[in-house]
């Protein structure tokens, strides 16, 4: 009744979503909710722009405990050893409405971050100019209210603790900690009265929410007697939430007892599965005596004495890098592994940074150590705390967790298990030799397991079609693979949709081998003494090859220098080769183009460097030239006082037509596009501008004589002749 509530308020900047084609396109917010919360409640607001290009959007919105959400809208393979569960997603729809706003409650959620990822449907793959369009703006924004207990009663283990519940409305909260090493948990409630003297009825739930799953453990208490409940595998070192309702009267209260108890599972030693026969009798008051090696009667006495319940053995925790560790065990990789104890390996996963990678462990079996042919090692990778029952259920769940269970045998003496975005937490590995005809046979036996355990970003590294992409939410970091060449799954491992490797060499050759159409262009430039044009051409076909060759999704790539560097040569030579061709069509003269060259090609370049896939950094010097151009044909048509050119066979064969592959590749470049078909659409582009190129040079100066090799090369005195007619007498 006189319990003290707390209120707080959170906020996060509002984010653009994203259509999803990868998980970088989901957009993460990390929160943290303090101790002693009992309600949790998100406001999520999900808004659109006004523009008609918006329409009625679906926003996918996943939530998960301890680590980022692992999502799979597209529906493809995770890789193999791979244990994945179903996210918890909810929907909102924006249709006619330009802001939706949607609350999730949760009472008695777990401590710790939370976080949640929101996107748009599947990313339709077109290519889109930036610049051409301007698509519609889908922000989202998640702001999260918690409702804590400032003075939750705490639970002593041993000492009943009195405590009344005031009405249904107003239930009882009160904590317990459990101690490292508990295997398990009493609770129980007594002497349970109701302010009008009939049949006591409470609900009492134990342990927090978390999502996707949930594993509160929901008891319901009837009548007088005293109610009990048993936990295994408890949480270590952590707060245990209880909460206890009233299922009687609105206006009845309850007054009851609440007591905890712990029963201890002691650790042996961690060197050489330490020398239990000196350890019991130190128990049981001789002195500890010298180390002895164990043997099959030592182990049988420890398990019937019951003092010891499972072999720790050390591991060290190595960080390599961001999202990057690796454990090492202090007595070798591998580890002793028998019937009567299960061995139990310490994994560290709660620096806070750790929850965005992967977390991959290996075991591999020694067939020769295992006396027994027929036994197997059974494991459990857990997280918060340990399995020590293999032995007895075998089903890999802890209080409040479902672990990953794995397997060696003689049969299969490898295992692996991936989990992905694994939550922080202190995470167990257990192992235990289990025989089939029954733990006696196996009390004497042994197996050695080596145990290869590390946390990396990407599992694999994405494998060869795959780049693994560092991604960040203010300082939170996490990982992502980003797959190419058709291939998609959370690690790049699903070939549904894989190009071949004849397709991938074919759409590489297609891509490099139609920059040969620049040779034409050259050609013709050069025959007309347009030597600088000529050589601006050379560089574009160049660098477009050898960029094209880089750019390769697959495995058919080539590339002769820095991928940025090759980017940045192939745009700055497209954009200066159509600058230089339309430049030289306007026929200005020749002291004023190559200073426009020049100055042209300059400031090309500054636009490219600070965007260089803006559209009017190819726009804006096509227009401008496109006005000297005019500008200068205007000038000359009234000079002349008739139309410029002057030629229809001009128009009709060469202007006209290479006009027409201008615009067709235009179209093509700017919507036509898309990620599936980019190698031929993009090799049509380069064949197009190429051959438009070659109609729409002009032809050479009158004055200019074509080339004569012949003529050139001679080797005798001659009476030379310039433009202006004047004749100089060689002595």
């Amino acid at each position: 009744s006189g319990s003290l509530f707390v209120s707080e308020y959170f906020s996060q900047s509002a984010q653009r979503l994203s259509f999803y084609s990868w998980y970088g396109n989901a957009k993460v917010f990390h929160f943290h909710v303090p101790e002693d919360t009992v309600l949790l409640r998100w406001l999520l607001q999900a808004s659109r722009g006004k523009e008609p290009e918006c329409t009625s959007m679906e926003v996918t919105v996943h939530f998960r405990y301890g680590a980022p959400p692992v999502i799979n809208p597209l529906g493809t393979h995770f890789p193999a050893n791979a244990t994945v569960r179903p996210s918890y997603n909810i929907s909102i729809t924006l249709s006619s409405t330009v802001q939706n706003t949607t609350f999730v409650n949760i009472t008695t959620p777990a401590a710790g971050d939370w976080f949640i990822a929101a996107h748009l449907p599947e990313a339709a793959g077109r290519i889109e100019v930036k610049g051409f369009s301007t698509p519609c703006a889908y922000m989202f924004q998640a702001d999260m209210f918690v409702l804590r207990l400032t003075d939750m009663p705490v639970l002593e283990p041993g000492v009943a603790m009195p405590q009344t519940i005031v009405s249904p409305a107003k239930p009882l909260h009160v904590k317990v900690f459990v101690p490292k090493y508990a295997a398990r948990m009493w609770l129980e409630l007594r002497s349970c009265v109701t302010s009008e003297q009939k049949a006591c009825a409470v609900r009492v739930v134990l342990g927090s929410i978390t999502l996707p799953q949930s594993f509160q453990r929901i008891v319901t208490c009837t009548g007088n007697v005293n109610c009990s409940i048993s936990l295994d595998s408890l949480p270590w070192e952590k707060w245990l939430q209880i909460m206890v309702e009233s299922l009687g009267a609105a206006n009845a209260s309850v007054s009851l007892e609440i007591l905890a108890s712990f029963t201890d599972c002691r650790p042996g030693s961690t060197s050489s599965f330490l020398n239990f026969s000196s350890l019991n009798q130190s128990q049981a008051g001789s002195g500890p005596g010298s180390p002895t090696p164990p043997t099959g009667m030592a182990l049988r006495n420890a398990s019937d004495q019951r003092s010891f319940c499972l072999q720790s053995q050390p591991v060290v925790r190595e960080d390599l890098d961001v999202v990057s560790v690796r454990y090492r065990l202090l007595n070798g990789p591998s580890v002793a592994v028998y019937s009567i104890f299960p061995t139990l390996l310490l994994l560290n996963l709660n620096s806070g940074m750790d929850s965005g990678g992967s977390l991959v462990v290996n075991l591999l079996l020694n067939k020769t150590s295992l006396s027994q042919a027929n036994a197997t090692v059974v494991a459990c990778v857990s997280a918060a705390s340990p399995v020590l029952s293999l032995n007895t259920t075998q089903n890999c769940s802890t209080a409040f967790f479902q672990g990953y269970p794995l397997s060696v045998s003689t049969s299969s003496v490898e295992a692996m298990l991936i989990v992905l975005y694994p939550q922080t937490d202190d995470w167990f590995l257990s192992l235990q030799l289990i025989c089939p005809k029954g733990q006696s046979e196996c009390n004497t036996a042994e197996a050695k397991v080596t145990v290869i355990a590390y946390l990396t970003p990407c599992f694999n590294d994405c494998g060869p079609y795959g780049q693994c992409s560092l991604l960040r939410r203010h300082g939170y970091l996490y990982a992502g693979c980003s797959c190419k060449a058709g291939w998609s799954g959370w690690s790049c491992t699903d070939d549904t949709k894989a190009q071949s490797v004849g397709a991938q060499n074919l759409a590489t050759l297609l891509l490099t081998l139609s920059n040969l159409m620049f040779l034409p262009a050259i050609v013709v430039a050069v025959y007309r003494y347009y030597l600088v044009e000529a050589s601006v051409y050379t560089y574009t076909m160049f660098f477009s090859t050898f960029y094209h060759a880089c750019d390769q999704p697959g495995i058919a790539v080539m590339c002769i220098m820095d991928y940025d560097t090759l980017q940045y040569c192939d745009f700055l030579g497209s954009v200066v080769s159509i600058w230089v061709t339309i430049l030289c069509m306007s026929r200005v003269k020749k002291i004023l183009k190559y200073v426009l060259f020049v100055l042209g090609s300059l400031l090309i370049a500054m636009s490219l460097q600070l965007d260089r896939r803006g559209v009017w950094n190819m726009m804006g010097p096509c227009l401008f030239a496109l006005v000297i151009m005019i500008s200068a044909w205007v000038y000359h048509g009234v000079k002349r006082r008739h139309c410029y050119p002057s030629s229809w066979k001009r128009w009709v064969f060469y202007l006209l037509p290479g006009i027409t592959l201008a615009f067709i590749a235009i179209s093509v470049y700017a919507f036509m596009e898309t990620n599936e078909n980019y190698y031929y659409t993009h090799s049509i582009w380069h064949v197009l501008v190429a051959g438009s190129v070659a109609f729409l040079l002009p032809p050479r100066d009158k004055h200019k004589k074509p080339w004569a090799w012949s003529q050139k090369l001679t080797c005798r005195y001659q009476i030379c002749q310039n433009d202006r007619e004047e004749l100089y007498a060689v002595t």
